[in-house]
């Protein structure tokens, strides 16, 4: 500890004191500097800068980001209602505009496109299998069906593939395929 020293006496004197303690004369008045003792009980310190920093960015961000967000524009149209569209098959009727329907509709399902649909197969599969809790994601990938899940060995897992192979079949699919979520392949049949 490093103290004053007397000016009149030249006692070091402890910090703390007014007076010299030999000779009581009034020591000179030092401006104490704050320092940090550390320990658990550390002093008050400043604003935290970097959490308000950080939140500030992350705000202007958010704001930023729907703010300059483009929505799609409605898309106007400017054909004539009574105008005739022929459709992709020759020697088919001429379908009419409907101007009621939305501009994002699917267009309806041509007639001989090849095959059944899957998706109705793939649909029932994947009901089925959150029905039994085995949580995961059923696709189709060309004519294969591909089910990731971390429940590929579970023993609920072949009943319910049983009931549904009959209707995957019926839609034109031939291979399950049973995967991890990360993607490792458990197994892979013929359906």
């Amino acid at each position: 500890m490093s103290g004053a020293v007397c000016p009149k006496c030249g006692v070091a004197v402890v910090p703390g004191y007014v007076k010299c303690p030999k000779c009581q004369s009034a020591l000179p008045v030092r401006s104490r500097a704050v320092t940090n003792m550390g320990g658990t009980a550390v002093g008050g310190g400043g604003v935290p800068v970097i959490p308000i920093v950080v939140g500030g960015a992350v705000a202007l961000g958010i704001v930023l980001f729907f703010a300059l967000k483009k929505d799609k524009p409605a898309v106007a149209h400017t054909v004539d209602p009574d105008a005739q569209v022929e459709t992709e098959q020759s020697g088919s009727a001429p379908v009419r505009f409907d101007p009621t329907a939305m501009p994002y509709d699917p267009p309806p399902p041509v007639q001989g496109s090849g095959g059944p649909d899957p998706t109705d197969a793939v649909n029932v599969l994947d009901r089925a299998l959150k029905k039994e809790r085995l949580w995961g994601t059923v696709s189709v990938v060309g004519a294969r069906v591909d089910v990731r899940t971390g429940a590929c060995n579970d023993p609920g897992m072949a009943p319910v593939l049983a009931t549904a192979v009959s209707q995957l079949k019926d839609a034109g699919l031939t291979r399950l395929r049973c995967m991890e979520q990360s993607g490792a392949v458990v197994f892979e049949r013929d359906l």
